[in-house]
């Protein structure tokens, strides 16, 4: 099968830091593929450079095949392929329903018909309550963004790259500040939304959450690629363990110092 999504050869400097060395990723159409690495590793700029917010330095992200690395974010985001942030950013002004439904505009970003299209119409509305209900926030549509606890607030961030109506997700460590419970019940709407057809790439720090989730592991490690298969083999794969246990050294001799 051919990939929906890859990056070939990924390589993205900010003057002399090299922070992505030669990145090649690829994933299946309706696999859950885990980005995981120590920090630093290179995950979110990955994320970014595939997204659109950074041009790569070399290399090329493809889509179904074709380039799309230089393009725009909002064209990026067009084309099928939505994201979340590791820092949640609900727009705090707006209910949770008004949030999911700023992605009814996405055709109009960012030219000024943004200010003069109606996307707030009965089906957009109707379509924004479904997906709100299928995150488990149909009762919070009212409910102002800002007094949602971070768990939800992680949801809405899901629930609004939704809107987008993507092929692809780009979840950047969704599990963050969750509790066990949280965690879980996360995963399980993970594994609905690639029940629904969605392909997702899921970036994080927690591996028992990532190996139970994931069918495929990505490992990076100061911008490489060290390690790319099923969790069992990478869990176990020693390049992998050098890389944790190597940044839980040094983590602890920064925090002896």
């Amino acid at each position: 099968m051919s990939p929906l999504l890859e990056t070939r050869d990924i390589t993205m400097r900010f003057g002399g830091l090299v922070a992505l060395r030669e990145v090649s990723v690829a994933v299946a159409p309706g696999e859950i593929l885990g980005l995981i690495g120590p920090n630093g590793a290179g995950k979110t700029t990955l994320f970014n450079v595939i997204s659109g917010f950074l041009r790569p330095t070399s290399g090329q992200v493809l889509f179904r095949g074709h380039p799309i690395q230089g393009r725009r974010p909002h064209q990026i985001a067009q084309m099928g392929i939505g994201r979340t942030f590791q820092i949640v950013k609900p727009f705090t002004e707006l209910t949770v329903l008004e949030n999911v439904l700023t992605g009814y505009g996405r055709r109009y970003y960012p030219s000024l018909q943004a200010f003069r299209y109606r996307y707030r119409t009965p089906i957009t509305e109707a379509r924004a309550q479904e997906i709100l209900d299928f995150v488990g926030l149909g009762k919070h549509a009212d409910a102002s963004a800002a007094a949602l606890p971070i768990g939800l607030q992680r949801r809405l961030e899901i629930a609004r790259a939704m809107a987008l109506e993507p092929e692809v997700l780009l979840l950047d460590e969704p599990a963050a500040g969750l509790t066990h419970a949280e965690a879980d019940e996360l995963a399980a709407l993970i594994r609905a939304l690639r029940d629904q057809g969605k392909t997702l790439i899921v970036i994080e720090h927690n591996m028992p959450f990532a190996m139970a989730l994931c069918d495929r592991i990505v490992v990076l490690a100061q911008g490489q690629c060290i390690a790319d298969g099923p969790p069992s083999a990478v869990q176990s794969d020693p390049a992998v363990i050098e890389a944790y246990l190597g940044a839980a050294s040094q983590a602890g001799a920064g925090q002896r110092s």
